[in-house]
């Protein structure tokens, strides 16, 4: 049957990409808690685990794993795509461990560096001291980090086209926003890319025209 085998095949690459989908879950679950709230709540909570100056300063690892669990536009269905499009390859290429590590790298040195960039522009006085308690949270730095990396799944010529899309999408946002959370993806991008040793080791390069004009049987 058509339908078992499609059902197979997908429960064996969820099972190939373990971390991937249990992180989803935890989204899911968490996103129909926010719909549960009345919007004034939400704000409130989602302020008390997000990585702003305020709570970094006070609660930083709290704030840094709780911040990474929530989605605050409340639409989770985006990001099983998003996952299933760049987190599941990266982990079954990388491995989890390795997968895990990239993430878990982007998504906190890139909060540190772009909050840090916005407590500067506090003290210099580009910015209003309101913007310690500024909502930051989410998934995106983590998921940024991963499709930097990504960079290194793929053969060369084609590892330099998809390097220049992505550093196109994520640099024209902040040349034309020139905000923390801008910083933030373009940095987590960065830190991806950086991340080429535990890149070694993971097979030979996809070369997608090798897939394309493969034999079928």
């Amino acid at each position: 049957m058509r339908i078992n085998r499609g059902l197979g095949y997908v429960r064996a690459y969820i099972r190939s990409a373990p971390g991937t989908y249990v992180w989803l879950a935890v989204l899911f679950v968490t996103t129909v808690a926010l719909h549960q709230m009345s919007p004034e709540f939400e704000q409130h909570f989602l302020r008390q685990r997000s990585t702003n100056i305020h709570e970094l300063s006070h609660n930083p690892v709290r704030v840094l794993v709780a911040s990474a669990m929530w989605i605050d536009s409340g639409r989770w269905l985006p990001y099983v795509l998003l996952y299933t499009v760049f987190q599941a390859p990266a982990e079954r290429w990388l491995g989890t461990a390795r997968w895990f590590a990239v993430c878990a790298l982007a998504h906190v040195l890139a909060t540190l560096i772009s909050e840090g960039a916005l407590l500067k522009a506090i003290r210099d006085g580009m910015a209003p001291h309101s913007a310690v308690n500024t909502l930051d949270i989410g998934v995106s730095y983590a998921l940024a980090g991963v499709i930097g990396v990504l960079t290194y799944r793929f053969a060369f010529p084609w590892r330099y086209a998809y390097l220049l899309v992505i550093l196109t999408v994520f640099t024209l946002p902040l040349a034309a926003g020139r905000t923390f959370t801008e910083l933030g993806h373009l940095v987590s991008l960065l830190i991806g890319l950086a991340c080429y040793p535990l890149t070694r080791g993971r097979g030979k390069a996809w070369n997608p025209k090798e897939t394309l004009t493969a034999p079928r049987g």
